[in-house]
């Protein structure tokens, strides 16, 4: 027991959970957090230039890490509120943040107080759980039971809120950190009833397909996952986001399935007869809640650690509560000793040679030409980029259209905005996602709109030698919207074009690395440069400002007068 400031039991809670980066914007609220944090040896603080990107670098930290990523806003009020879109964002994810928020007095709660909001209710639709501390000898308590709750399945982000007096006081304070091993993936096993079930209708397959995603993904269970593939020749297809839970350069890898993946990948999912689902909720950014892209007549078998997941969107045949990686592992032990569907394995042979099609028609589809298309600049970044190579997207009709195009062969190496769709999400998440992985090539694609949102941020880079390289997709417009009114307003454009500033000058200025790419022949100098410069470095690419695609007609079916 010692006594000590509200503001050290936090910091020393936070050492003993082992916290190694704690990313934070200051304010009068926290002070006592921030300067216990001055003496924190074993802690990098990054101070970042608003609370909403500083949110999306301890996601992109939780992600890549698998550790809590912590976020501290310093001011009551305003600062609290910057966090709701970060924290909305970790929530979709499924991310285990960890955000501290100082709070108005104990004294002056309810009264109209300057900077007051109930940050308790403003927090609670977008957390796993939200807290505020009533007592400063319950900080570590508190604290510990934020992590834990942020890390154990299913993961995602929490919020406590701290009051100034709290972190002011003088209090004699036990410290204690969470039990050992409640960071690990959950254990969770298949029944072995179920596990059999599934078996004997993966074994009778004769077009099986594996859908894998977040699951997969994020318990690091591709290993798993490839031999049960392996053993029932089922290409595995990806749901959106998730295109990395595999290697992409196996054999059977297809890429991502369903409206927003490709051709193969969704035409393999509408002809499948055996559907393995793990570690996905088939939802909507895989299928849009329709059979337009699996076979209604499929028997799908769904894994997934969270039992309401399980056939909440589609019947299933078999259901099975557990683990993605701990059930691949169970599955294949069991179809071992069994013999799979004859035809299954020309089913592989046919899916692998229009793979093949498909990513050759992709390279002789992309000329090198002015204006540069989207095509052009994904097959350059292919040719380019190293194989460990890690990448962050935001949502938005380029960065969707490269989510399948990328190659990656070293997962995790894919962070985009998942169900949550966020524009200004990606250069933020990269920053973290460095930080995670330091040793690794980190890339962050945006379009200019996004960028825009969230380019103070170059600072935060510059200040802590966060050497990330960010490419923006400049077409000078809000692209995704521009599309629609392109295809379903007859062309009647209004807010859809973004004059910008020359952003390679704009990252010079802050004292990072600018490069500009007008011409196609000047891009692939520019992106090795760019990897090359041991910097912070902004790539500002102009593309095609008519490339654009949209992504969501089924949402204006009404307006469509194509007749498709």
């Amino acid at each position: 027991m010692a006594a000590i400031t509200g503001g050290k039991a936090v910091v020393d809670s936070l050492c003993a959970e082992g916290v190694r980066h704690v990313f934070g914007l200051i304010g009068s609220a926290g002070m006592e957090i921030f300067d216990a944090l001055y003496d924190a040896k074993s802690i990098g603080f990054i101070g970042v230039r608003d609370e909403r990107s500083g949110v999306h670098m301890a996601d992109g930290y939780a992600r890549a890490s698998g550790r809590a990523g912590v976020f501290v806003a310093g001011q009551n009020g305003p600062g609290a509120t910057n966090l709701v879109t970060g924290l909305a964002q970790a929530n979709a994810a499924y991310s285990p943040v960890v955000a501290i928020a100082g709070l108005l007095s104990s004294a002056h709660i309810y009264r109209d107080a300057f900077q007051e909001v109930d940050q308790q209710s403003l927090f609670r639709p977008v957390t796993k759980k939200t807290w505020t501390v009533t007592q400063t000898k319950r900080l570590p308590e508190m604290v510990r039971e934020a992590f834990t709750t942020a890390l154990t399945p299913r993961r995602g982000p929490v919020a406590l809120n701290i009051p100034r007096d709290i972190l002011s006081e003088i209090s004699e304070v036990e410290s204690y950190a969470s039990p050992a091993g409640y960071r690990s993936a959950a254990s969770a096993m298949g029944d072995d009833d179920l596990i059999a079930r599934a078996a004997e209708l993966l074994a009778g397959a004769a077009r099986p397909l594996i859908i894998a995603g977040g699951g997969v993904k994020n318990g690091r269970s591709h290993a798993e996952t490839l031999r049960l593939a392996e053993l029932l020749n089922a290409p595995v297809a990806l749901s959106p986001g998730h295109g990395d839970a595999i290697p992409c350069d196996h054999p059977l890898y297809a890429g991502q399935v369903g409206p927003r993946g490709n051709l193969v990948a969704s035409g393999m999912a509408r002809e499948a007869d055996v559907i393995l689902a793990i570690g996905t909720r088939l939802g909507f950014n895989t299928t849009f809640y329709s059979y337009d892209n699996l076979n209604q007549s499929a028997k799908i078998i769904q894994v997934e650690l969270e039992p309401t997941a399980i056939g909440r969107f589609f019947p299933v045949a078999v259901g099975i509560v557990g683990d993605a990686g701990k059930v691949a592992a169970q599955l294949a032990r069991e179809l071992s000793s069994r013999k799979t569907h004859p035809a299954a394995a020309e089913w592989a042979r046919t899916f692998q040679a229009k793979r093949r099609d498909l990513l050759a028609e992709r390279d002789k589809g992309a000329p090198a030409s002015d204006p540069l298309q989207p095509a052009a600049l994904f097959r350059t970044l292919r040719a380019v980029l190293p194989r460990d190579v890690m990448f962050t997207m935001d949502a938005g009709t380029l960065c969707l259209q490269a989510t399948d195009q990328m190659l990656y062969r070293q997962p995790p190496s894919l962070f985009t905005p998942l169900d949550f769709g966020l524009v200004g999400f990606s250069y933020a998440c990269g920053l973290g996602v460095k930080l995670a992985c330091p040793d690794r090539t980190v890339v962050s694609l945006m379009g200019d709109g996004g960028f825009g949102m969230t380019m103070s941020e170059i600072g935060t880079a510059v200040t802590h030698g966060i050497n990330s390289v960010c490419i923006v997709m400049n077409n000078g417009c809000w692209g995704a919207e521009k599309a629609y009114q392109r295809d379903f307003f007859d062309g009647r454009y209004i807010g859809a074009d973004v004059p910008n500033p020359p952003y390679d000058q704009v990252a010079a200025l802050f004292g990072a690395k600018g490069f500009r790419v007008d011409k196609a022949a000047q891009l692939e100098d520019a992106v090795r440069a760019a990897i090359a410069c041991g910097r912070p470095a902004i790539v500002d690419v102009k593309v095609d400002p008519n490339a654009l695609y949209s992504f969501r007609r089924d949402s204006f079916k009404h307006r469509d007068k194509s007749g498709k």
